[in-house]
């Protein structure tokens, strides 16, 4: 398991009240508060990544087509949490790339994971792409 991800943001305030809307509807909590920096994990301390948030030391612009990150994914549970996500990033002036939809070509029928790619995509205010899916079929 992945234990933790730190994203620069260039606007660590702003990265703070983006962020402060999505995670609670994406399952996860505020962990660290610090002047510095700020953390989220999985709601109740539930095993799962933890998501570090840092300033920018050095003035860039971030591309999703450059080398490093490409993108990162949150697991919903429903269909209905993929739509208030969206709805959620468009309230606050998110540039989306897809809005809600189904994704054939990223499913997959697997013996432990149902066939089902629900997902919305979107930019934070960084660039950084995001993406919110349900893997159930009848999400």
């Amino acid at each position: 398991m992945l234990g933790h991800l730190g994203i620069n943001v260039s606007d660590l305030e702003r990265a703070k009240t983006y962020y402060g809307e999505l995670m609670p509807l994406m399952g996860f909590e505020l962990y660290r508060n610090d002047p510095d920096q700020f953390a989220y994990r999985c709601d109740g301390g539930k095993p799962g990544t933890y998501l570090y948030f840092y300033p920018s030391l050095e003035a860039s612009h971030f591309s999703r087509h450059h080398t490093g990150l490409q993108h990162l994914a949150f697991i919903v549970p429903s269909r209905d949490a993929v739509h208030a996500v969206h709805a959620k990033a468009q309230e606050l002036g998110s540039e989306v790339i897809h809005p809600p939809q189904e994704f054939p070509q990223y499913q997959r029928s697997v013996s432990h994971r149902p066939s089902g790619y629900y997902a919305t995509f979107w930019c934070d205010p960084d660039g950084i792409m995001l993406e919110c899916v349900c893997h159930r079929p009848d999400g």
